[in-house]
């Protein structure tokens, strides 16, 4: 997104909460929404403001929080004792200057955009303060704004401290908020804690914005999903699956076809060529690229993957950290492991693992096979239940296999090994030596036969004995 510069605005965002409600020892703001902690996401949203700071306040569980997300570019505050948003914004001013904006987000309200931020930066910058506000069918649980009879905003009022009248009100308060750095610095300094929580509320700052004659300007979220927070795991599980139709639909206008977009899960960034094809309970983690073509089958697992135009991944495979090329068959019940790259047009078939492994143009490994730590060349057939015997108890070996080699099912390949380019192995062997280019290599034990041989019997059972 291409944003207007903000570089006059310093973001303070709350994430100091213990969130009893999530019965859970992780702070509620690590807890994941499509793979990543909350607050993660908040911070993301602020970066894309590019602000001239980024302040966190932090305070239960803030190791924990700071050690997770330790690369984030933001400053900590630390603040020692929870006494509501109002003390909590309070600890995070000293040293922003007086000429700046400060935008107030909160660390558990992951779903609310730049574009929607924007507006009330520049209300702020015009030296009003600007004030997000949602209509809501079912306001229970938020803050109600106040009007006077001309509609200008008087105060907001926290549910637990409103009359059965106040209650009535749908324009909600979301809690973010944009104002100038010495107005609010000044209000905070007059907050009292005079309310049935005994907390000092950051939107008692209204009222005193309304008595200095500072004009108050509300912008509406354009929709309410964006303000949405989880102060539980069944509100954590609607953000989920907010955030989730908003990611599969940006799939879908890309050109996507998802088969039931309900039941497909972005938990990273995905990007799809055209006329890609998606099936049901198909998990996206990380960074996957999917070229034009490419289709995906019922209740795959692909995380970090770039796949190649016409690749085919057929339903219940497990792709991790690999390179597909075009036109690859992969599964069912595959599982591709990481630092593998597939060459156009190699087929990996059911039940076969391929780890930290090179397969050249056209090669198959079709059934019940293990490659790992393996160099396989072009055209090469690996038979069914064919594994490489890579690890050693203390070390991996390398196998390599030449173009065009071919391997016989049920075969050991003992690493390190090499089979020469047109050899052939034959079935049931185990082969700890290199091949030669073009040779046969056969280790099966000389077939015997005996006529005479009976084969055991079961003695009978009687009477339940």
């Amino acid at each position: 997104m291409n944003t207007p510069t903000t570089s006059s605005v310093s973001v303070i965002i709350l994430a100091a909460g213990q969130g009893t409600r999530m019965a859970s020892r992780r702070p509620k703001v690590l807890h994941t929404v499509a793979g990543r902690p909350m607050l993660s996401r908040v911070i993301d949203t602020a970066g894309q403001l590019e602000p001239a700071a980024v302040r966190v306040v932090i305070g239960h569980g803030a190791e924990a929080v700071r050690d997770t997300l330790t690369e984030s570019p933001v400053h900590w505050v630390t603040q020692d004792r929870q006494l509501g948003t109002g003390h909590a914004v309070d600890q995070a001013l000293p040293g922003l200057p007086d000429h700046a904006v400060v935008l107030v987000l909160y660390g558990d309200v992951p779903l609310v955009r730049a574009e929607t931020l924007l507006p009330l930066i520049r209300v702020a910058e015009s030296g009003s303060l600007g004030l997000l506000t949602v209509n809501l069918e079912n306001p229970a649980g938020y803050g109600r704004i106040l009007r006077d009879a001309t509609q200008a905003v008087t105060r907001i009022v926290e549910e637990k401290d409103a009359s059965e009248a106040e209650r009535k009100v749908t324009e909600c308060n979301t809690g973010i908020l944009a104002a100038p750095c010495a107005l609010l610095r000044e209000w905070l300094s007059k907050l009292g804690n005079d309310n049935t929580q005994g907390e000092y509320y950051l939107t008692d700052i209204i009222a005193m914005a309304v008595a200095d004659g500072v004009g108050i300007v509300t912008v509406r979220a354009p929709d309410a999903s964006e303000v949405l927070g989880a102060n539980d795991r069944i509100q954590l599980a609607q953000l989920e699956r907010t955030l989730q139709a908003r990611l599969v639909r940006r799939l879908m206008l890309g050109g996507a076809t998802l088969l039931d977009p309900a039941r497909v899960d972005v938990r990273g960034e995905v990007s799809t060529g055209p006329d890609c094809l998606i099936d049901v309970n198909v998990v996206f983690e990380g960074r996957v690229v999917l070229g034009s073509d490419v289709r995906i089958g019922a209740n795959c697992v692909i995380r970090d993957c770039v796949i190649g135009d016409g690749t085919e991944i057929q339903p219940n495979c497990v792709l991790d950290s690999a390179r597909l090329g075009r036109d690859c068959r992969i599964g069912p019940f595959a599982r591709i492991r990481p630092d593998t790259q597939l060459a156009d047009q190699v087929h990996v078939g059911n039940f076969v693992e391929i780890k930290k492994s090179e397969l050249g143009l056209g090669s198959k490994a079709n059934h019940l096979s293990y490659i790992g730590d393996s160099a396989v060349g072009a055209g090469v057939n690996v038979g069914a239940g064919t594994i490489t015997c890579n690890y050693d108890g203390a070390n991996k070996h390398r196998t390599v296999i030449g173009d065009g080699a071919f391997i016989g099912s049920n075969t050991a390949l003992v690493a390190p090994v090499e089979v020469g380019p047109g050899a052939t192995v034959g079935a049931g062997s185990t082969v700890s030596q290199d091949v030669p280019a073009g040779a046969l290599a056969v280790t099966r034990v000389k077939q015997r036969i005996l006529s005479d041989w009976q084969r055991p019997k079961k003695t009978q059972v009687k009477n339940g004995h």
